[in-house]
């Protein structure tokens, strides 16, 4: 199949816009400024933030497009790539040709045009997954994948912008709920208990985890239930959860055919004046040193990719987790760094690893704009 560029599947006009916006400068915002703006959604801020959006948008997606078009080792003709690309154009096309908001009316619509957005969005990660394993079933074996830096630098990128502008499109969206639930504004929770996300994602990893092996080693949380702090609920689950399901799978495995009782994973929530710190502790065994650079990547997953079964490749949600493909570590730590925060892994070969969660909890560090 012949590739296509953008510049041939779409009109000529588009393709320099997309340029011109890519050139713009980025305008990031803090968890803290997101948080005292929804605070009180009046028509009138939600008319300002819908005008925000309708200028941001379109240059965080047109930067993305481009880079898109020019990735090395041939990245950006896999098949899977381009779609993603498609999707990105098309999302700036219908936001340029939104015209301007002036009032509730524009608004509203405007609202809606930009669910549509990230609903055709939602499958970006698991096919750009599989553009990556189009690339490496096409690529020389002598290529060690150390040397595709590149690529795994544009990952990074491209994914920590995609949780900034699903966070901004959504926290919009979600502002219009008639009926908040209490200390809920937006996507933030103003009196989050990491205790309790913690417990929920745990929850959620050993049901995961049951399934699988039929068996599931205890998890127990250490910490202040009664502490909270705002934070994005959804964020923190996300990170716990792959943390958590690592941690079963690798003690799972590791005790699988013992006589002795899997010892159980401990999470510890700390609050401290900067950070909140979450670690989550196993005795699974441990990755070797030479190994713990390459869990931060996205070229080393043996994982099966979900996209990989012929599933549509339209916006049909894939059944599947992060781990389905291998990205839940390199994914969680851009999650972490989109507020502040961050991942590390400490591992002691032959008796287990631990990982530490930072969040920051003052809310004052703007969005990193890649």
């Amino acid at each position: 199949m012949a590739v296509k560029k953008a510049s041939e599947m779409f009109p000529k006009s588009l393709i320099e816009d997309v340029h011109k916006w890519g050139c713009m400068k980025q305008t990031g915002v803090s968890l803290r400024y997101m948080m005292e703006f929804g605070s009180t959604p009046t028509e009138r801020n939600l008319l300002i933030s819908a005008q925000f959006l309708h200028k941001e948008l379109p240059i965080r997606i047109a930067r993305r497009a481009i880079e898109l078009e020019s990735l090395p080792y041939g990245l950006s003709e896999k098949p899977a790539v381009l779609k993603v690309r498609d999707w990105y154009v098309e999302s700036f096309r219908d936001m340029r040709a939104f015209p301007d908001i002036k009032d509730t009316a524009d608004e509203k619509e405007f609202t809606q045009m930009i669910k549509a957005v990230k609903v055709r969005h939602n499958n970006v990660v698991p096919m750009m997954a599989l553009g990556v394993n189009q690339l490496k079933k096409g690529m020389n074996s002598r290529i060690v994948y150390e040397n595709l830096d590149e690529i795994h630098q544009f990952l990074d990128r491209f994914y920590l912008s995609r949780i900034g502008i699903r966070m901004l499109i959504g926290q919009h969206v979600e502002l219009h709920n008639p009926n908040p639930p209490l200390h809920i504004v937006g996507y933030i929770h103003t009196k989050m208990s990491p205790v309790e996300v913690a417990r929920n994602a745990s929850e959620d990893a050993r049901s995961i985890c049951f399934r699988e092996y039929g068996s599931a080693p205890d998890i127990n949380i250490y910490g202040d239930p009664s502490f909270t702090f705002p934070y994005v609920p959804t964020h923190l689950h996300l990170m716990v959860y792959e943390l958590v399901k690592n941690s079963l799978r690798a003690v799972q495995e590791r005790y699988v055919d013992s006589d002795r009782v899997a010892p159980p994973i401990r999470i510890i929530v700390a609050d401290g004046i900067e950070d909140v710190t979450i670690k989550v502790s196993d005795e699974g065994g441990g990755i070797p040193r030479s190994g713990l650079p390459k869990i931060f990547t996205y070229l080393y997953s043996t994982a099966r990719n979900p996209l990989e079964e012929g599933v549509d490749l339209g916006t049909a949600d894939v059944p599947v987790t992060m781990a389905g493909y291998g990205y839940g570590l390199p994914i969680s730590r851009l999650y972490a760094r989109y507020f502040g925060g961050d991942l590390q892994i400490i591992s002691m070969e032959g008796y287990g690893t631990d990982a530490y969660l930072h969040l920051s909890r003052l809310g004052d560090s703007q969005e990193p704009l890649p």
